[in-house]
């Protein structure tokens, strides 16, 4: 039994008996070939079959004295577990090394997010006398407008957007779909780009209903989109950790701030459970302060 041959079978469960979505294979993979390049050159080419807890462990310690985040380590100790446990469904071995494996213990994890002035800012550094610039700028404006994940921007489609009714149809984790209003404002830019830029380009056939295209008239990579927003951040002298994901963040965090409640935004995130809404819609220290000051009963009787 080689590693090849068996991740590729656990790809194979992966995408058509557990029908994920090709984002979460390809992260499971990626987390597996890391456990293979770590059995053949470090532990003298053991194989699935062989490997054992200890090994497992020793791969984990690697793993965090090369900084890797805790986070990472946990969605890499998932991977293995999923992993072996197909190994051992599949009768490829009859114990499962990682059954006992744990992983960091994760606090609440809150991701930076953008002020309304920080994001004025970012897109305002836009060089908007380019056909690319202003694809930049609706790019931003629908990550912010519609708080969508970067998959499901890159693979967002003409014909699932209503100007008529004003909403998006996005289809997004596991083949779920959901509609997203669609704001006045946000809509004048995406009718913008594809009046005024997106026509001028020429487009591959296959990708004629893909909103957002690159110069060779395919769609855009998920990667280029966390590049232009790095680079736009740093030209707009903002000094943080910024991803289109803090985009979102943003969205569902102002949404909140401003009064909107977090079951519609769970809704429009397409959060499966409102605790996933909680932790991205966090309110800072300071408006937690003043709603105590202002509505708790006791203070309410001092003032």
């Amino acid at each position: 039994m080689n590693w090849s041959e068996k991740i590729y079978d656990f790809s194979n469960f992966l995408k058509f008996e557990k029908n994920f979505s090709q984002n979460t294979l390809d992260a499971y993979i990626r987390d597996i070939k890391k456990l293979e390049i770590f059995a053949l050159s470090d532990l003298e080419m053991v194989s699935p079959q062989n490997i054992t807890y200890e090994n497992l462990q020793e791969f984990i310690y690697q793993l965090s004295k090369n900084k890797i985040s805790e986070r990472s380590q946990a969605r890499i100790i998932s991977s293995i577990k999923a992993f072996f446990r197909f190994i051992l469904e599949e009768d490829y071995r009859e114990d499962n090394p990682a059954s006992l494996l744990e992983g960091p213990k994760l606090g609440l994890y809150l991701p930076d997010t953008l002020s309304e002035d920080d994001i004025n800012r970012i897109i305002n550094s836009v060089d908007k006398n380019t056909d690319i610039g202003k694809r930049n700028e609706c790019i931003l404006e629908v990550l912010y407008g519609c708080g969508l994940r970067v998959s499901e921007l890159v693979d967002l489609k003409i014909s699932n957007i209503n100007f008529k009714e004003n909403f998006v149809i996005i289809e997004g984790k596991g083949d779920k779909t959901r509609l997203v209003p669609l704001a006045k404002s946000t809509a004048n830019y995406i009718l913008d780009y594809l009046h005024n830029v997106r026509c001028n380009n020429k487009i591959n056939k296959k990708y004629e209903d893909i909103l957002f295209l690159n110069s060779r008239g395919t769609n855009m990579s998920r990667v280029i989109v966390f590049i232009i927003i790095k680079e736009l951040t740093q030209k707009a002298g903002i000094n943080k950790s910024i991803s289109p994901h803090t985009f979102r963040h943003s969205f569902a965090t102002h949404l909140l701030q401003n009064g909107a409640d977090l079951r519609f935004i769970q809704e429009m995130l397409g959060h499966s459970s409102i605790t996933t809404t909680q932790i991205y819609t966090h309110l800072n220290t300071e408006e937690l302060r003043d709603v105590i000051l202002n509505f708790h009963p006791r203070n309410r009787n001092t003032a």
